[in-house]
């Protein structure tokens, strides 16, 4: 595959829009199926579980078509300059989106903030470099692979390979992206979720045919953030 080639990059016939539906629907059966399996054991462990599991079938279902992530823009930058640069944007348009959105959430919903799933990280170091270790894999790479990159692209293609198909795609990817916050951070985070995931959505459409890294290292960083100010705001014993 060329290195700048994409799965819409040609409006897909009718056997390939419904070969994309067919893979988009395995893959939200596999996210959202293994995720409800694994919830009544772990609220910790659900979510990585199914994406764990939704990447292994991604893969397999990109191979089979001849296709690979980098197809989907997973690829070294060019300039690692322009990487920083761009991410440093994204950052602070996530910074934005963010305060606005949970300011706007605040009028219809109470913050539940995440429901103490992430309690047992308060000043535990093991527990803090284990859940370092699912942000930048299950939190940052695996989510931007599958609810950007693949859903978007899939449902895009299925939809017809339009400008107005992806755009679709990615309002549709970000409802589906608030929903599995929901679980645990009610509809307020849901909300919040939601439009981080319209914001990066709209940016993954700009950075498919170059490369997405800037998008998984601000999830990744923001995700660290936040972790690490847990981990740092246990009382002093």
């Amino acid at each position: 595959m060329n290195e700048n080639s994409s799965t819409s990059s040609i409006r897909p016939d009718t056997e390939g829009r419904a070969s994309a539906f067919i893979d988009l629907a395995i893959i939200l059966a596999v996210l959202v199926g293994v995720k409800q399996a694994v919830l009544p054991y772990s609220l910790v462990f659900g979510g990585p579980a199914s994406t764990f599991s939704a990447m292994a079938v991604g893969t397999f279902l990109l191979w089979r078509r001849g296709f690979g992530w980098s197809d989907l823009g997973l690829r070294w930058p060019k300039s690692w300059w322009v990487a920083i640069g761009i991410s440093v944007a994204i950052f602070l348009a996530f910074l934005a989106t963010a305060g606005a959105s949970s300011a706007l959430a605040d009028l219809w919903f109470e913050d539940v903030g995440t429901s103490g799933r992430f309690d047992f990280v308060n000043g535990n170091l093991a527990a803090y470099l284990l859940i370092m270790a699912l942000v930048w894999t299950h939190g940052s790479f695996f989510e931007e692979l599958l609810f950007r990159a693949f859903i978007i692209t899939k449902l895009g293609d299925g939809l017809g390979g339009t400008r107005a198909a992806s755009l679709i795609a990615v309002v549709l990817a970000a409802i589906f992206f608030g929903y599995r916050h929901y679980y645990y951070q009610g509809m307020h985070g849901a909300l919040v979720t939601g439009c981080i995931g319209l914001l990066f959505g709209l940016i993954y459409l700009r950075l498919r045919s170059t490369s997405i890294l800037p998008l998984i290292l601000v999830h990744g960083a923001a995700n660290s953030i936040a972790q690490t100010s847990r981990f740092l705001s246990a009382p002093a014993g």
